[in-house]
């Protein structure tokens, strides 16, 4: 049995670990990972701690998808160690990762569309009573592992795929904790969800690490990584750039870390631009359109450039469309 797996049989929902030291769950020391003539990881460092969010952000490219699925068993790594819980350990395989206690949700969630959600959780690992399935002991567990997440699933007996993008996140999530993991992985968790689906998934997140879990986020989205993560570890080129925690740092300089760039339009911008805010700008018509009450609408003098954002909710017809 793993350190600390007994507890958390007595008590599935773990308080969450605030004002006590966190204990070391995986450490990666001087990773290497090649592609023929190709170097996408060159000795990378990375570690991971019980009840706490770890980002992984960096570029296309950067090496944030070898090194997770180096962790999943995926890949081997060329050079370099990992140990988990303190022990030496290598990963040659998914199941042994699974074994070890590290699930990994990937980014295309891998479930079966016509399976409702109960047999979408315990797909290969599923629960009998002599020579039958145990279908009341399966839903009730499923259940029971909703409520502790605060999922919002309206149903465990409708098909997956009738449910909304951030319901089938919540679900690929819930089936990775049926192996009760030290460590879960999460590839773009959010990246095609839209506003209300994100917050669900981000509030889900916020549950892993409350019963325990170490968490590895992998986003390009830095509103997600401000909103949830403890620390953040920037990869560039397949080398360490960096690791920040989220308390001292700002999205400007994440930004610059992860490009290489310190002086660009998004810091510029981070960093508050006097003259744009100086800039002539000149007033329009006020529209019947325009909302009662409404500051005196203007807009750029003549030959300013300017960009127009049009806010919405991305993937709206399938997020949205199914709730």
């Amino acid at each position: 049995m793993r350190p600390g797996s007994g507890d958390r049989g007595k008590n599935p929902v773990t308080q969450p670990r605030t004002g006590r030291a966190r204990e070391r769950v995986l450490t990666m020391h001087g990773i290497g990972k090649h592609f023929g003539a190709v170097r996408a990881l060159v000795d990378v460092d990375f570690w991971v701690n019980e009840g706490e969010v770890v980002a992984l952000v960096g570029d296309n490219g950067a090496g944030k998808s070898t090194l997770v699925k180096i962790l999943a068993g995926v890949h081997t790594p060329d050079a370099g160690t990992i140990e988990f819980d303190g022990d030496a350990v290598t990963i040659p395989g998914p199941a042994h990762a699974q074994d070890l206690g590290i699930a990994t949700v990937f980014q295309d969630l891998a479930l079966c569309d016509n399976l409702d959600v109960v047999a979408n959780l315990w797909l290969g690992r599923e629960l009998v009573e002599g020579a039958r399935l145990d279908e009341v002991d399966m839903e009730q567990r499923t259940w029971s592992l909703l409520r502790e997440l605060s999922a919002k699933i309206p149903s465990v007996r409708i098909p997956v795929a009738a449910l909304s993008g951030g319901q089938r996140q919540t679900v690929a999530i819930a089936r990775s904790l049926v192996g009760d993991p030290r460590i879960v992985i999460l590839d773009e968790p959010t990246a095609a969800l839209g506003v209300a689906q994100t917050a669900e998934v981000l509030n889900l997140i916020e549950r892993l690490r409350e019963r325990g879990h170490g968490v590895v986020l992998v986003s390009h989205n830095m509103a997600d990584v401000m909103a949830v993560a403890d620390r953040v570890v920037v990869l560039r080129l397949g080398r360490n750039n960096g690791v920040y925690n989220v308390a001292d740092v700002t999205s400007a300089m994440l930004i610059a870390a992860i490009t290489g760039a310190t002086d660009n339009a998004v810091t510029r911008r981070a960093a508050g631009d006097a003259d744009a805010a100086t800039r002539p700008i000149a007033a329009r018509p006020r529209l019947a359109a325009d909302p009662v009450g409404a500051p005196e609408p203007r807009v750029r003098a003549p030959g300013e450039a300017e960009i127009i954002t049009l806010p919405g909710v991305r993937r709206r017809d399938r997020d949205e469309g199914r709730e």
